[in-house]
């Protein structure tokens, strides 16, 4: 029997590297669905094909933690405490009420309480986290130095959430506290190498993950990619409605992304090794 239940995937290896896949779930439990206004809002917002776009991962010796169920249940990247991760700005729950369009994800009066809230949150983001700090442990008991690298994707253009166009490649590290200088800038090198657009901590500075795990004196390094979907599937820019997203894998389409995104996790692992 597995020592993790069964919407919880860890792929162990033994590099100083984790990777975790915290929005690529699209499972939503029938007991949490019936109230939803609909099975395609309720997954619209997935970091859709991130699994598959970085399936290199766990060949390079990373640990690779994912949780099959949908951010609409729970969001286990956001403060469980419920302090907004980017003050003054909009963003989503803990238990998402509206899509990132702003668009209701339940019939009137049938959002989530607070103690269904923290149902969930015993039942899937406590396991998730409790896996993410396991897993560090371990692997600090190998290492000097790991990192940790949160994996996540977005549709370009959400003008609820951000003005224009997002660059592809938006790295966050909560201001320059999440990671040491020099990770942050090797990463940055090659997005700058990639013919891909970027910028460091711009409207995505890191979520719940990257700020509590992110510990640089004691020897853990975290950093956030939040990808524009663009840059590794063909994305209808703007507004989308159902059977028009998500649009299909194409691996042709993907492999310039995918190409730096492995020179990217090459890297931290070199950075790691390097404080040994």
């Amino acid at each position: 029997m597995s020592e993790h239940p069964d919407w919880l995937t860890v792929t162990r290896g033994d590099a100083p590297l984790v990777v975790s896949l915290p929005h690529t779930g699209t499972e939503i439990p029938a007991e949490y669905e019936r109230n939803l206004v609909s099975p395609w809002l309720a997954r619209k917002d997935a970091d859709w094909w991130i699994e598959r776009l970085y399936d290199f991962a766990a060949g390079l010796g990373a640990t690779v933690i994912r949780t099959t169920i949908s951010r609409t249940v729970i969001d286990v990247n956001r403060d469980p405490s419920g302090i907004s991760l980017y003050p003054g700005q909009a963003t989503t729950e803990l238990c998402p009420t509206t899509t990132f369009d702003g668009e209701p994800l339940y019939a009137p009066g049938t959002e989530p309480t607070a103690e269904q809230i923290a149902e969930r949150r015993a039942c899937f983001f406590d396991p998730y986290h409790a896996t993410l700090r396991a897993e560090i442990e371990r692997l600090r008991a190998r290492h000097d130095t790991i990192v940790i690298y949160d994996c996540h994707s977005i549709r370009s253009v959400i003008p609820r959430l951000f003005e224009g166009t997002l660059p592809h490649f938006n790295v966050g590290t909560n201001g320059g506290t999440t990671c040491a200088p020099s990770l942050s800038e090797a990463i940055e090198k090659i997005c700058l190498g990639s013919g891909f657009s970027h910028v460091v901590n711009g409207r995505f500075k890191g979520g719940y993950i990257t700020r509590s795990l992110g510990r640089p004196d004691a020897g853990v390094h975290a950093v956030q990619m939040e990808l524009a979907c663009r840059g590794y599937m063909n994305e209808l820019l703007g507004p989308v409605s159902e059977g028009e997203w998500p649009t299909s894998y194409d691996e042709d389409y993907a492999a310039p992304m995918r190409t730096a995104l492995t020179l990217i996790l090459q890297t931290c692992l070199t950075f790691a090794h390097s404080k040994a």
